[in-house]
């Protein structure tokens, strides 16, 4: 299967609503996992992970009520996503695909360490079998391909989750969502946040696609 085949039906699955609420869940889990990550390294103390069957999630963590660390982990939900599909995108195109399935497995697993709801628990354990399948029982080329879907669904669905997180917060002026957390921490507005979120998103989905497609161009 080729790399633009591959983009049209990720796209087509991604701008389909009802595939969407399920595939929602992978990029969720990103999301989640990004918050945990930052909070990490920034010494702040993680504590339950929650990812909900809305497609919603929650990484609950410790630490300074103000400050670098607060404000980077709020941050890093976003990002998490298209950054980790350009990283992606990156492996692919150097001929890693199996690198992409082995860090995206034990990743998922360090995620259920954290995970406390059995939704989540759930959720991570059927990725996690998923991902073992394929580095298991797959040729050479249907690794590559699961590495391309994962990398496509993550760069895809990236703009779609900001999109949505705008949209929401003008339908129901919801003051809980990150940016608007970023906006009460550092006083930048919650747009400009919003806005940065998308840049990064679509960034990252022009040098990722770049590196998917360029093979064969």
């Amino acid at each position: 299967m080729s790399a633009p085949i591959i983009l049209v039906l990720v796209a087509a699955l991604v701008a389909w609503t009802p595939s969407w609420r399920r595939l929602r869940h992978v990029v969720t889990a990103v999301h989640e996992g990004g918050h945990a990550l930052v909070a990490v390294l920034t010494g702040r103390r993680l504590g339950p992970i929650r990812l909900h069957r809305d497609a919603s999630g929650l990484t609950t963590h410790r630490g300074l009520a103000s400050g670098p660390g607060l404000s980077l982990t709020t941050a890093a939900g976003y990002p998490a996503p298209a950054l980790t599909g350009l990283g992606a995108a990156a492996l692919i195109d150097r001929g890693w695909p199996l690198a992409v399935l082995w860090t995206a497995l034990v990743a998922t697993v360090l995620l259920m360490l954290h995970v406390r709801n059995l939704f989540g628990w759930a959720l991570l354990v059927l990725v996690a079998g998923a991902l073992a399948a394929a580095t298991r029982w797959l040729d050479g080329d249907g690794q590559s391909w699961c590495a391309q879907v994962l990398a496509w669904l993550l760069l895809l669905g990236a703009p779609r989750t900001v999109w949505e997180l705008q949209l929401h917060r003008r339908r129901h002026r919801d003051y809980g969502s990150d940016a608007d957390q970023l906006a009460r921490q550092t006083r930048v507005p919650a747009i400009i946040w919003v806005t940065l979120f998308a840049a990064i998103a679509l960034g990252a989905l022009a040098g990722g696609g770049y590196l998917l497609l360029r093979p064969l161009s």
